[in-house]
């Protein structure tokens, strides 16, 4: 746990914007005291907790756009400043922090693939350390930033809490379901399925120009897996969307469930593949909202959003957007 930098209130109260007449949600949250932060969350009272993954070599490793290391820091900044009120209560929030691969990210510059994918496993291990702690203290993970590499370690670390394997919903143009070639945003839930932490596994709006037909094949042999394509729902037989994720939430029912949506499926997001064709964010949140409501949500992982691409792409709005995604999840 080396690399986790757990924030301070200090650090909390200089994100947000005092207004006469306003609570802001970072004026209520839960910080947890740095030298023991273990302890501390257990004694808290917050249901959920804020973690933060600023990282994008999981991305690169996997041909990727590397950026989705920014979105962190601009989403802290707005969920702080979102307004508490009855319905959205920081009392019911502890801001860990998040993690610092600063070191590791300026060598990932002058790494080869190989060289990229060992070091994504090495991520691995700390966000699963962490994430493990968070849910055996008897509190909700809700994850931002970095690739979607870190579904592995975060399925990995609820099944390993929780003592069995776990489920998981995906709303995602890409099933990340590719081979066993070592570690990379395109792989995790394979890796998790593989080594026993994932059971059951379903996989809302695939889009058929980006799936392979080998990944394909290996979805559609097994029985744990459940998958649906966009384009069955939006151009074949509209109005499926809701339904869709109905029937996900009845596939993994009765077992802890991770709750995942790539941003690489809203369309016109800054992400590391950002897509014109995609959901709109009145449906990503929906698809947050009926899953907090109707599953038993293990940890919600919101990854590959993005801020400032290293392409020069930029869109600050990221930030705002991850916030929505967030105060929906807790009020759902």
């Amino acid at each position: 746990m080396s690399n986790l930098q757990v924030i301070s209130a200090e650090e909390v109260n200089s994100l947000i914007t005092v207004r006469d007449g306003e609570v802001k949600l970072g004026e209520r949250v839960h910080t947890p005291e740095v030298a023991d932060w273990v302890e501390s969350l257990k004694a808290c009272p917050a249901r959920f907790v804020l973690l933060g993954i600023p990282e994008d070599i999981g991305v690169r490793a996997n041909y990727g756009v590397g950026g989705t290391h920014t979105a962190w820091s601009e989403a802290l900044k707005a969920i702080l400043n979102l307004q508490n009120t009855d319905s959205l209560s920081g009392d019911s929030l502890a801001i860990l922090g998040c993690f610092n691969f600063s070191d590791w990210m300026k060598k990932a510059d002058h790494m080869d693939i190989p060289g990229l994918r060992d070091t994504v496993g090495r991520i691995d291990e700390e966000v699963f350390q962490v994430v493990r702690e968070i849910i055996a203290a008897g509190k909700v993970p809700i994850v931002v930033g970095g690739g979607h590499n870190n579904c592995y370690p975060l399925l990995k670390a609820a099944s390993v809490a929780h003592g069995v394997p776990v489920n998981c919903i995906n709303l995602d143009p890409h099933s990340d379901f590719r081979a066993i070639e070592g570690r990379h945003s395109g792989n995790g839930f394979r890796y998790a399925k593989m080594e026993g932490y994932l059971r059951k596994y379903a996989i809302i709006g695939l889009h058929r120009n980006y799936n392979s037909q080998t990944v394909l094949e290996v979805l559609q042999a097994d029985e744990d897996v459940q998958y649906s394509f966009y384009e069955d729902m939006f151009l074949h037989e509209p109005d499926r969307f809701h339904s869709t994720i109905e029937q996900a939430i009845r596939f993994t029912s009765g077992t802890p469930t991770g709750i995942e949506l790539d941003l690489d499926a809203i369309a016109g997001v800054l992400a590391s593949a950002a897509t014109p064709s995609g959901i709109t964010v009145l449906q990503a949140r929906q698809y947050i909202t009926w899953c907090a409501q109707l599953s038993t949500p293990a940890y919600l992982h919101l990854p590959e959003g993005i801020t400032n691409r290293n392409d020069g792409s930029m869109d600050p709005s990221t930030g705002k957007l991850l916030a929505y995604l967030v105060s929906d999840f807790m009020r759902g």
